[in-house]
């Protein structure tokens, strides 16, 4: 029975993410341009195609939960959807991590891999939305500290890249030294996927015989000074200090 439900899951996956790609080639291709023509200037028009982008995520969740394939148990997105500018910053146990986030906060910027900017699928599409790469560390908290100016949300995984599972948790600095050159208030979102898909290394074929959980806990605000004290407060304490408040959260129950 419980290859029955691995054989119906594979091909679904494979048809939604198949589309999922396809639609990103034709809004750079076709939906964008023609947003490009509409009233404002540049801002205007990557607020319009993240407008795009979160619906379509959205949709994505939408597909997935109604096939019975994902769960999403969100806690306290209230403060997702809060106006102005802030750092959200969360651990990263799936692929499904940014779709999941930004389904819930609008009109959010992320850092992203420099590899999508060459993608055929997605490239148009985190160029045209005003995302940020990561590639670039001398210019990137000066690019995130941009868009945060703006009064946008920006989206950033603390550890990099997606948690590799069995290893614990691992935070470079760079979302520390944004916070601490920014002064935003930091919006930290414990994230948990049971059973583990799209991790790490995995195959997108390599789905669960069974419904995958994905459990948002959205913690409230907190600041560099709540978390370290202050004449400690550099990045390296920084990032010390939200590792530990991760880690012991995902520790709860």
């Amino acid at each position: 029975m419980a290859t029955l439900s691995v054989l119906w899951r594979i091909p679904l996956a494979g048809f939604c993410f198949a589309a999922f790609m396809i639609g990103g080639i034709a809004f750079s291709l076709a939906l964008f341009p023609l947003l490009r023509l509409a009233p404002g200037g540049t801002a205007e028009y990557e607020r319009r195609v993240r407008i795009v982008v979160r619906l379509s995520f959205a949709t994505l969740l939408l597909v997935l939960r109604v096939l019975g394939m994902v769960r999403v148990d969100a806690r306290n997105t209230a403060l997702l959807r809060q106006p102005g500018a802030r750092l959200v910053l969360a651990n990263h146990p799936s692929y499904l991590d940014i779709v999941v986030l930004i389904a819930h906060i609008p009109d959010t910027v992320c850092v992203v891999k420099s590899k999508l900017w060459s993608s055929p699928f997605f490239g148009g599409v985190v160029r045209a939305a005003g995302y940020i790469r990561n590639d670039a560390p001398e210019t990137l908290i000066r690019d995130c500290a941009a868009k945060l100016a703006q009064g946008l949300p920006l989206i950033i995984f603390p550890e990099g890249t997606r948690t590799v599972p069995g290893e614990p948790l691992h935070f470079v600095r760079g979302a520390a030294h944004i916070a601490l050159t920014t002064g935003v208030p930091i919006v930290p979102v414990v994230l948990r996927c049971a059973p583990r898909v799209l991790t790490k290394g995995a195959k997108w074929y390599a789905w669960p015989p069974r419904v995958v959980r994905i459990e948002v806990d959205v913690q409230a605000c907190v600041t560099p000074a709540a978390l370290v004290a202050k004449e400690r407060a550099g990045a390296r304490s920084l990032t010390l200090a939200l590792e530990r408040f991760f880690v012991d959260r995902l520790a709860m129950p």
